[in-house]
């Protein structure tokens, strides 16, 4: 039963990923910079692996890339999307291990995570656009890795928030196996 629920519970986070991702791109909502945007399917990405650890996390992740890219069908917006979400979701998850030492904060997973994916998806843009890359890394970064600040605070209070409220659901607590960490914090 413990891996079914949690099997389940994987499939509502990837598709209200897929939900959250979906929207945010149909209303086509941009910060200050052409393609800058709030990266709110990353909310559910971070609750993941705070519920569950590195590896669903990443699985969360690469469905909604997939799953997402069958529904809108952009090849160029799935290379940035895929790169984005699994370069940030492997920087997300080697923070955990020093969240779970208690070195650092999940803001401070969650700023990470931002920056990673933006450095992975203009390194990529840099290779499809066929812009040389240090012009991108030169000039666009900086701004996308300022951007990843406020950004990564928000999505972090967001999953901050949903990791309490789910610490309080006693299925999707049982459900969590041997991740649990304190929902106080």
């Amino acid at each position: 039963m413990h891996k079914t629920t949690k099997l389940v519970y994987l499939a509502l986070l990837v598709t209200f990923a897929v939900v959250i991702h979906t929207i945010e791109s149909a209303l086509g909502i941009t910060l200050l910079v052409p393609g800058a945007k709030l990266g709110l399917a990353n909310i559910i990405t971070l609750l993941t692996i705070l519920l569950y650890g590195f590896k669903s996390g990443m699985v969360v992740a690469v469905m909604r890339c997939f799953i997402s890219f069958l529904i809108v069908g952009n090849p160029f917006t799935f290379s940035l999307s895929l790169s984005g979400a699994v370069f940030s979701t492997l920087i997300m998850g080697l923070a955990f291990i020093f969240y779970k030492k208690g070195f650092i904060n999940v803001l401070t997973i969650s700023i990470l995570g931002a920056a990673a994916h933006n450095t992975a998806q203009v390194i990529v843009a840099s290779f499809v656009v066929q812009i040389p890359y240090y012009t991108l890394l030169s000039f666009y970064l900086p701004v996308l890795l300022l951007i990843a600040l406020p950004t990564g605070v928000f999505t972090g209070l967001a999953a901050m928030y949903l990791h309490r409220l789910v610490g309080k659901n006693m299925a999707i607590s049982r459900s969590m196996g041997g991740v649990k960490k304190e929902f106080t914090k």
